[in-house]
């Protein structure tokens, strides 16, 4: 299952810091997954503060 990071980020990096892939970059106004890096674990959905990683 694919994610993305929605406007609720508030550009914590929490997401980023636990991504095994290191698929996550910090963008000018919130985080973003690299598609063609993430290997769709779902770890980022998990740990989000916000809850703004969601399915594509």
């Amino acid at each position: 299952m694919a994610y993305e990071i929605s406007d609720e980020c508030v550009a914590c990096g929490t997401c980023a810091e636990e991504c095994p892939a290191n698929a996550i970059e910090e963008g000018e106004e919130k985080y973003a997954i690299n598609q063609g890096e993430c290997t769709e674990c779902g770890t980022c959905m998990e740990v989000c503060p916000v809850d703004a990683v969601v399915e594509k």
